[in-house]
C-alpha cells in the first residue's frame, strides 16, 4: 500500500486549516483514525450495542465475541503467551498505575529501590513517586548520555540487589530515543527486579514482541496507534498477575459476593471492573487489523526515513537546537533561538501545520535539557516528505517573522 493509498483511509487529513492543507505532525500525542476504525465503532453502536459476558441473547453474544476477539488480536499483536495476560484499561497511564498500585505497593518496602530514567513520561514517574512515598523506598534515576541515550554501564551501576522495580519507556516521546529494553530487562532480572515497559510510543511504530523482550509488564494506549481514545492495554506475565490484587472493585470482576467476603474472577477479568470499554476494544482490534495489513516493519522504515529527512533539513537552519540522538524514532523535538515553542506552534498552525509545544509531560527531562519547553513534530504512517518540506518552510517563516518583531 503506497502513501497515497494509506492517506485515503484517513478522512480527517483531507481538509484545510486556516486556508492551508492540513499537515498533521502531532501523532505522538494522538494519531488519526482510519475509516476501518471509525466504521467498526459505528457498526457496534448501530448493529450490536450490548453489554458483554453475562447476556445470553444474540446482541450480547456478538458484543462479547467482538470484545474478546479484540483481546486475542492484541495478544497476537504483541506475541503474549495467553489472552489471560491481556488486560484492557483506559490507556497506558491506567495500566502503569495498576502495576504501581497492585504490584508496587505490595512488593516494595522501605530500603528497596525503584529505578526509572530522566526521559520518562509523567505517567511513568508519578506512580513510582507515590509508591516510594508510601513505602519508604528510594526512587533512583538512570543517567542519560549527552545525546539522550542510555549507556548500559549506567544501568548496571544504578540497578542493584535492592532494586525491586525497573520501569523504562521503550521510545522517548521527546527525544525519539529507542531504549535497549531487552538488555535493561536482563540487568533487572539479574538483580531480582521486575521490568515494566511504557510502550505508548513504541507499539504504534514498530513490531513489539513481549516474550522476546522478556519484560514483566508492558503498557500501551490505543489512541496513538489508529485506535479510539479511552482504551489501552496492560500486558503482564500470568504468574505475576495471578498474585496481584485488583485495584478497582464492582461488577464483572467478581466470582462470588457474600455479605462479608467476595472472590474474584480469573484473569484477565479480575482487573476489569464494571462495564468494560467494549466499543474501544473493538475499535482497537480494527486498528490492529489495519496496521498489520500495512506491516509494522514498513511503518517503522517509513517513519525512520521521514525522521532522517527532517533532521537533515532542519539541521541546516541557523539558530535551531534539535534534541535527541541521530538514530531515533519518527519525531523531531527542537527549539528556535529567542522564540518560545508556543509561538512556533502558533505560527505553524496559521500555515495549517499541527505540531505540539510544551513540556510534553516530561518535566524532569526538560530540566535535564535545561529548557522549560520545546516544539515537537511527530510522524506516522500517513505523513510525507512534502509535509516535512512544509514544516521546514514554516519554521523559516517563523524565524523571519520574529526576527522582524
Amino acid at each position: 500500500m503506497n502513501i497515497h493509498d494509506i492517506r485515503a483511509h484517513f478522512p480527517i487529513l483531507h481538509q484545510q486549516v486556516n486556508g492551508n492543507d492540513l499537515v498533521y505532525l502531532d501523532s505522538a500525542a494522538t494519531s488519526q483514525k482510519p475509516l476501518a476504525v471509525i466504521e467498526a465503532l459505528s457498526t457496534y453502536y448501530k448493529e450490536y450495542n450490548s453489554n458483554v459476558h453475562r447476556g445470553v441473547h444474540t446482541l450480547g453474544t456478538k458484543a462479547t465475541d467482538g470484545y474478546e476477539g479484540a483481546r486475542e488480536k492484541v495478544r497476537r499483536f504483541i506475541n503474549a503467551k495467553s489472552m489471560q495476560e491481556i488486560i484492557f484499561t483506559r490507556g497506558a497511564t491506567t495500566a502503569l498505575n495498576i502495576v504501581a498500585q497492585s504490584y508496587g505497593l505490595t512488593n516494595v518496602k522501605e530500603g528497596d529501590e525503584i529505578v526509572i530514567t530522566y526521559m520518562e513520561h509523567h505517567a511513568n514517574v508519578i506512580p513510582w513517586q507515590q509508591v516510594a512515598k508510601i513505602t519508604g523506598a528510594t526512587l533512583k534515576y538512570i543517567p542519560l548520555q549527552e545525546d539522550g541515550t542510555i549507556d548500559l554501564k549506567d544501568v548496571e551501576e544504578t540497578v542493584t540487589s535492592n532494586t525491586k522495580i525497573v520501569s523504562v519507556m521503550l521510545v522517548s516521546n521527546v527525544l525519539g530515543t529507542i531504549n535497549p529494553i531487552k538488555e535493561i530487562t536482563e540487568i533487572a532480572h539479574k538483580n531480582g527486579a521486575v521490568m515494566v515497559v511504557d510502550g505508548a510510543q513504541s507499539t504504534p511504530h514498530m513490531k513489539v514482541d513481549v516474550r522476546d523482550l522478556d519484560c514483566d509488564f508492558y503498557a500501551f494506549s490505543g489512541h496513538k496507534m489508529c485506535g479510539p481514545t479511552g482504551i489501552g492495554v496492560l500486558y503482564g506475565k500470568k504468574q505475576l498477575l495471578e498474585n496481584m490484587e485488583p485495584v478497582e472493585f464492582g461488577g464483572e470482576m467478581i466470582d462470588f459476593v457474600g455479605l462479608q467476603e467476595s472472590t474474584w474472577k480469573e484473569l484477565p477479568w479480575k482487573f476489569e471492573a464494571g462495564t468494560p470499554i467494549i466499543a474501544g476494544a473493538i475499535g482497537l482490534g480494527a486498528a490492529i487489523d489495519f496496521l498489520e495489513d500495512i506491516g509494522l516493519e514498513a511503518i517503522e522504515a517509513h517513519e525512520h526515513k521521514l525522521a532522517q529527512y527532517a533532521l537533515e533539513q532542519l539541521s541546516q537552519i541557523n539558530g535551531m537546537t534539535i534534541y535527541g540522538p541521530k538514530h531515533r524514532a519518527g519525531l523531531v523535538t527542537f527549539n528556535i533561538d529567542d522564540v518560545h515553542p508556543h509561538d512556533v506552534a502558533t505560527v505553524l498552525d496559521a500555515e495549517g501545520i499541527a505540531v505540539r509545544a510544551g513540556h510534553h509531560c516530561a518535566q524532569p527531562l526538560m530540566k535535564w535539557l535545561k529548557v522549560s519547553a520545546t516544539a515537537r513534530a511527530s510522524f506516522y504512517l500517513y505523513n510525507t516528505e512534502e509535509e516535512v518540506d512544509k514544516l521546514v518552510a514554516g519554521i523559516k517563516k517563523t524565524k523571519e517573522y520574529f526576527s522582524n518583531v
